[in-house]
């Protein structure tokens, strides 16, 4: 089992077509089959399951995917440290970010961080938290800004703020509120929500069984900016962290009402490996991305001590 044939095969499992694995690989399409037939033979087990759409991989090739990606991350991770000039950042920062906090902050970070290194290639995903650590766990991503997990994970979770969540609706809408409103008094509205996938909405859960409230939304989705939206030009209401509508609030598009009976905190943490050190170029794209959450100032709540 060759290095080059791992890494022909992962490829080949992220594309699901040869045609597009051997673009990618930069490589003809019958050496990449070669290898990939070779490496079936040395295990003795088919890898995928040949069909006019593609490649799709068998139960052997998603253990064998799930058992070697972070092995050739570190492989990578190591090479590319290797190959850095001292005082010039290299390689590729692959991490995920919940989509409210991405909303927020992102593409001031990314504009501040590709100026500053434009030798680093960069891919952040977004998703739940949930789904989010479980990449992190498997190797798919190096780190991952989420909702801190309820029960332990196994990864390191390192505190970045406290965030309110708080009602927001159109400027016209719900004028009749005041600006401190309870979590009961939510619920004779309209209310747009995250499902119950959603880190966010499992957060309202908690507070709201705690409360033993009744927290039914009229609609669902998991799109915050199709909820943002919504909200920005209908009746409807919405309770979201304040970074996700930041923007709109300081150009008047939104109204803010605090939630005070309960407050409604979250914490937001950056999740790693323990055994996984994230690579030099890693390590400064996740700063700069705590720095642009932490510069938002007072739409957070930043707790010393922990």
């Amino acid at each position: 089992m060759e290095l080059r044939q791992i890494q022909y095969f992962i490829c080949l499992f992220e594309e699901g077509t040869a045609t597009r694995a051997a673009k990618r690989l930069n490589i003809v399409q019958p050496a990449l089959s070669m290898q990939i037939a070779k490496l079936e033979d040395e295990i003795g087990q088919q890898l995928f399951e040949r069909s006019t759409q593609g490649m799709h991989p068998t139960s052997a090739g998603r253990r064998m995917y799930r058992l070697f990606l972070p092995i050739m991350r570190d492989f990578l991770h190591a090479r590319e440290q290797l190959l850095q000039k001292e005082g010039e950042l290299s390689g590729h920062v692959n991490i995920g970010m919940i989509a409210s906090i991405a909303h927020g902050v992102l593409t001031d970070a990314l504009r501040e961080f590709t100026a500053l290194h434009p030798n680093v290639n960069v891919t952040v995903v977004d998703g739940y938290s949930a789904m989010l650590a479980d990449w992190v766990t498997g190797g798919r991503i190096d780190a991952a800004i989420i909702n801190r997990p309820r029960r332990p994970l196994g990864l390191n979770m390192d505190y970045i703020i406290d965030e309110e969540l708080g009602l927001i609706t159109s400027v016209e809408a719900n004028q009749h509120l005041p600006a401190e409103v309870s979590l009961q008094g939510t619920t004779e509205l309209s209310l747009v929500l995250p499902t119950r996938h959603h880190g966010l909405r499992g957060i309202l859960e908690s507070f709201s069984q705690a409360e033993n409230i009744d927290l039914t939304p009229t609609l669902e989705t998991d799109s915050v900016t199709s909820i943002i939206k919504l909200v920005e030009s209908t009746s409807f209401a919405s309770i979201l962290p304040r970074s996700a509508v930041h923007r709109r609030l300081e150009r008047g598009r939104l109204q803010w009402r605090s939630i005070v009976s309960p407050r409604l905190i979250r914490q937001v943490v950056c999740a790693t490996h323990p055994r996984r050190p994230l690579s030099p170029a890693t390590a400064v794209f996740m700063a700069t991305l705590t720095s642009h959450i932490l510069a938002l100032g007072p739409l957070y709540s930043k707790i010393t001590g922990k």
